[in-house]
């Protein structure tokens, strides 16, 4: 098999996280727009928390490229 399911997942939530982490900081002066979530900046936080989440989805699907290969299950028959 090719393609690690975690390198897509890791861009996604990576994208995601900066796009909203930009917002969130671009946002960060309008008091009015946080007013119903306890004046708490959830854009930044929730951006932060996908781009942390990201980061590690794509330094997990790394060290298992770098590693190589899973090796065969010796017990496996050969299709």
């Amino acid at each position: 098999m090719g393609l690690d399911i975690r390198w897509p997942i890791g861009l996604m939530f990576s994208l995601i996280g900066v796009i909203m982490t930009l917002f969130g900081l671009a946002t960060s002066s309008n008091a009015e727009m946080y007013h119903r979530s306890l004046d708490i900046n959830v854009n930044l936080y929730w951006g932060l928390l996908l781009l942390v989440f990201g980061g590690w989805m794509l330094l997990m699907a790394w060290r298992a490229a770098k590693a190589g290969p899973a090796p065969e299950d010796k017990n496996s028959k050969p299709h």
